[in-house]
This record gives C-alpha cells, structure tokens and sequence, in this order.
C-alpha cells in the first residue's frame, strides 16, 4: 500500500470531532423524521447502524493492515541488515583468513631469517671458538717459550756469576803475582844499580859505547811505548763505539719499554671499560632474572585452565614462537656473559704476564748494566795490567840487552827462568781473560740487542697475541650489540604483536597497503565516535578528580571540608564531574518531560473515545 493510507492519531481525532458535528446536526433532522414517521425512523437507524458497525470492521481491518504491512517492512529491514551484516561478517572473516595466512607467511619468513641469523652467530661462534682454542695454544706456546727463555736466561746469568767470581779469582792471583814480581823487579833493579855501580867504578872507557846503547835501548823502548799508546787509544775508541751501540740499543729498548707501558695504560683504560661492562652485565642478569620469572608465571598460567580468549590461535602461535626466541636469545646472552667472563680472566692474565715480563725485562736491563759496567771495570784492569806488564817487560829487555852489552853474567839463571815462566804463565792467562772477555760479551749482547731473533719471535707473539685478545674483545663486543639489538627488537615485536592483538580484537586494525572506504556517518562510525567521547569525558573525569584528590591532600581539607556544613559539596566535586552529572540530569528530565507529555495525549485520546463509543 502507499503511504497516503496512515492515519496520525490527531487526524483521526479530528476525523471524530467532525464525525460527531455531522451526526449532531442529522439527530435533529432525524428526531423531525422519528416525529413524522416512527417505522422509517427504526429502519433507518439499523442501516446507519449496520454502516457504522461495517464502517468500524473496516477501520479495523485497515488498521490491521497497515500493522502487518508495518511488521513486515519491519521484518524486512531486519532481514536486509542481517544478510548486510552477514556479508560484513562473511568479508571480515575473508579479511582476517588473508591477514592471517599474510601473518603466518611473514612468521614463516622472520623465522627463515632467525633461522639464517642463528646459523650465521652459530657460525661465528664457532670461529670465536676455534680462534679462542689457537689463542689459547700459542698462549701455552708462548708460556713455554718464556719458561725456557726463563731458565735459560738463569743458567745463563749463573754462569756469567760463576765465570766472574772465577775471573776476580784468576785476578787477584794475577795481581799477587804481579806483586810478586814488582818485588823481584825491585830487588833485581837494585842489584843492576849496584852492578851499575861497579861498572861506573870499572871502565869508564866502556860508559860512552854503553851510553850509546843505553840511548838506542831506551829509544827502543820509548818506540814500543809510544805503539802501544797508540793501540790503547784505538782500543778505546773501539770501546767507545762500541758503548755508544750499546747505548743506542738501550735507547732502544727504553722505547719498547715506553711503548710496553702505553700499553699498559691502555689494557687499564679497557679493565675500567670492563668493570662497566661488568655492571651491565649484572644490570642484564637481573633482566634476564626478571623476564624468567615473568616466563615461568606466564607458563603457570597457561598450565591452569582458563575462559577461553576471543584471541586468534595464530596470534597466539606467534606470540609463543617469539617468547621461545626470546629464550633462545636470553640462553645466547648467558652464554655471550661466561664467554665475556673468561675473556676478561683471560685479558687480566694477559696483564698479569705483560707486567711480569715488563719487570723481568727491566731486571734483564739492569743486570746487563752491572755486568757491562763490571767488564768494563775489568777490561781496564786489564788494559792497566797488560801496560805495566808490557812496561816492566821492555824495562827487563833492556836491562838484558845492557847486561849482554857489558858482557855481565852476574845474574842469576834460575831468577831469569822464573822471570821466563811467569811471563808465559802472564801470556796464558792473558789468552784466557780475553776469551773469557768475548764470551762475555756475547752473553751480554744476546739479551740486550733487540735485533735477535729470540727477542723477534717474542716480540712478534706478543704483539699476535695482544692483536688476538683485541680481535676477541671486538668480537664479544659486536655480539653483545647484536645480542642487545635482538632483544630491543623483541620487545619491540612483542609491543606490536600485543597492539595488534588488540587492534584484531577490537576490530580496529587495517591491514598495510589496504585502505577502506565507509560514509562519513555511517553507525559503525557514529557508534566509535560515541565511544571515544564517552571514553574521552571519562579520562577527563577521572583526569579531573586526580588533580582534586591532590588538591585536597596538599591544601590537607580533605577532612575538615567533609565535617564542615557551612560549605557546599561541589567545592570537593571536580568541575568536569559536575558537568556532566548537571548535563545527565537535564536529559533524563528532558526524556521525563516527553513522556509525560506523550502520556497526557494518550489519555485525551482515551478520555475522548468512550465518549465517541457513547454517543455512536
């Protein structure tokens, strides 16, 4: 039917009230008929009565109608947003099947590429390993190496001590000796002074050629003394080079020495690093502490039956895949913790042996200064010894060579072979103190020049091994950040996974690169928009009564406003509380005041048809 067929209450009633003025005004014409004609009166009113009563079946009938025909559109809108909300509900499930193969692919994905990530710190691990396992071998090659360098260096500073002592020995015999024959030099000069004596008393014809001789010998003499302080100058610039070398190769070595501390100070600078890493290390276990407990509690609540979540069983997948990972990584960081542990053991280890080898370095230096200083001693002891040896040996020629000129035989043969005996014996100990000089000073030399090949070797093992243990602590360090980065994306992951869970239950998440187009005032939109400014003016409220509470609690009211009555009761009400509260109000009276109005309609209408009934 059309919509010209309803009928409001108010026209009907008007419909009434002419009704009742017609019937009113064909009364008085009928009361003229009933007086004219009493039959055609009775007649009349049955068929204005049958009319009347066919007249109210059919407004019945028709009001009958238009109800069902209204049930029906009413039926019929429903069943339209049914099948519509049954395609919405059809498209949201098709939506959420693609999204969900989508999450499931992209888990699939990132747990491919966690995989290839495990498999590439598995890998470097096991390098880290292997290297740490040569490390520690050359370590142990290196330790052995020192050991023996150690014993050696003792057995050789031993020896140096033994051949010393038996030098001082073998020179205080040597200079008994030589006082010895300075003695006898003494007496046999003061036998030829008087032989001499008694030559000057004898022949005088003999003095001039004797003088002659006496002035070639001592000419000769003066020669071999002059040769011999020109060897003994070049004896001393040799020693001279040769201590300027010595000192150069000392500057040397005070240099490694200077470079050895700068390192020093560094691998302190890197212990302090350490001990911060150590607190971090302790800060992270606490974590680690933490987020165990946290794992176990979540596992015993799991374990406990429980209302079944409106979470999806792939959101609920994923979540305990990345708790899983998170563990994993968790047992990787304690594992990265024992491996830093042991390399910080370790680099201290490392310390410990460069200081010690830093100290018997310069102990090796300091010995070697004794000992050069101490050859020097000797070797111009010597060098003094061999002079007068020399001196006493060309005064003794001459005076041979003068007695052999004066055709004297007064001296006496045994005197002479023992003179003969202790310069051959003076001749082997000089042999044996230069051999004894030059194995000292290639003992001495060995230690102390930093172009052997002992001290390469050492050197180049030290700087690999010192190049190892910063390539390790370089290592650790990048796995700490990559262990540190991993778990930043964790939480991050389990933060967005937590937002899109409720984002997926509340039906709020869109998809990326999927974009939905709705009518400005569509319900969904007017109903989210309600909700948000419900919840808006909660958060407000509650905002509001915050800052009232603490309000109160500062200006200390809170009770003496609640006993006092001269006050009134919106000074401990927040203003937003109160608005809102005033604006409900005014609508409840607002819906109060409609319906008592729509009631005062519905009884004038009630009021006014039985009287209709009555005079009908």
């Amino acid at each position: 039917m059309d919509g010209d067929n309803f009928k409001t209450p108010v026209n009907t009633s008007s419909r009434l009230r002419s009704s009742l003025r017609s019937t009113v005004t064909k009364r008085d014409s009928l009361a003229a008929e009933l007086e004219r004609d009493p039959q055609l009166s009775t007649a009349k009113r049955q068929q204005r009565t049958q009319a009347f009563t066919s007249h109210m079946a059919h407004a019945s009938l028709e009001r009958q109608l238009v109800a069902a025909q209204t049930a029906k559109m009413d039926l019929e809108s429903k069943l339209r947003e049914r099948d519509v909300t049954i395609d919405r509900l059809e498209g949201d499930r098709r939506w959420l099947a693609e999204r969900e193969k989508e999450e499931k692919e992209e888990k699939e994905k990132e747990r491919a590429e966690r995989e290839e990530e495990k498999r590439a710190y598995g890998q470097e691990m096991r390098a880290l390993r292997n290297s740490l396992t040569a490390l520690s071998e050359k370590h142990a090659d290196l330790e052995d190496a020192h050991a023996d360098l150690t014993r050696s260096s003792k057995r050789t500073i031993d020896a140096q001590r033994s051949q010393v002592a038996v030098l001082e020995r073998q020179l205080s015999i040597l200079e008994a000796e030589l006082s010895e024959t300075k003695n006898i030099a003494d007496e046999r000069s003061r036998t030829i002074e008087e032989i001499q004596g008694q030559m000057e008393d004898l022949s005088e014809a003999q003095a001039n050629v004797s003088r002659q001789s006496m002035e070639e010998e001592n000419w000769s003499v003066l020669r071999e003394e002059l040769h011999r302080q020109a060897h003994y100058l070049r004896s001393v610039e040799a020693t001279n080079v040769k201590l300027t070398s010595e000192v150069m190769h000392l500057r040397d070595r005070q240099t490694s020495v200077e470079v050895l501390r700068e390192e020093k100070r560094g691998l302190e600078q890197k212990v302090k690093g350490v001990d911060e890493l150590r607190e971090q290390v302790v800060r992270l276990e606490a974590e680690v502490q933490a987020a165990r407990r946290e794992r176990e509690e979540w596992a015993s609540r799991a374990i406990q039956p429980s209302v079944p979540s409106q979470t999806p069983v792939s959101v609920t997948q994923s979540l305990s895949e990345l708790r899983l990972i998170h563990a994993q990584l968790l047992e990787e960081h304690g594992v990265n913790l024992a491996l830093l542990r042991r390399r910080e053991a370790e680099l201290a280890d490392a310390n410990d042996r460069n200081n010690e080898a830093a100290e018997t370095i310069a102990e090796l230096q300091h010995e070697g200064k004794r000992q050069k200083e101490k050859a020097r001693r000797l070797e111009q002891a010597v060098a003094l010894a061999e002079r007068e040896a020399g001196f006493l040996k060309a005064l003794n020629a001459s005076y041979a060579s003068e007695d052999a000129a004066n055709g004297t035989g007064n001296v006496d043969q045994a005197k002479e072979q023992q003179i003969k005996d202790l310069e051959a014996l003076l001749e082997d100990y000089k042999l044996t103190t230069s051999a004894l000089e030059s194995e000292v000073e290639a003992l001495s030399a060995r230690p102390s020049a930093p172009q052997g090949p002992q001290y390469h070797d050492l050197k180049e093992h030290l700087e690999k091994e010192q190049q190892a243990v910063r390539d390790a602590q370089k290592a650790l360090e990048e796995s700490e950040k990559a262990s540190t980065e991993q778990l930043d994306r964790i939480e991050e992951l389990e933060q967005e996974l937590f937002e899109l869970k409720g984002e997926v239950g509340a039906g709020r998440h869109i998809p990326p690169g999927v974009r939905i187009l709705s009518l400005k005032d569509n319900p969904a939109q007017q109903w989210a928009d309600l909700r948000q400014e419900v919840m808006d003016r909660l958060k407000g409220e509650n905002e509001a009564l915050l800052r009232r509470l603490k309000e109160l609690e500062a200006s200390g009211a809170g009770t003496a406003s609640a006993a006092a009555s001269n006050k009134p009761s919106e000074e401990l009400v927040p203003r937003e509380s109160w608005e809102s509260v005033q604006k409900e109000k005014a609508d409840l009276e607002e819906v109060v005041k409609q319906k008592e109005k729509r009631l005062l309609r519905l009884q004038q209408v009630r009021a006014v048809s039985p009287w209709v009934h009555a005079q009908n």
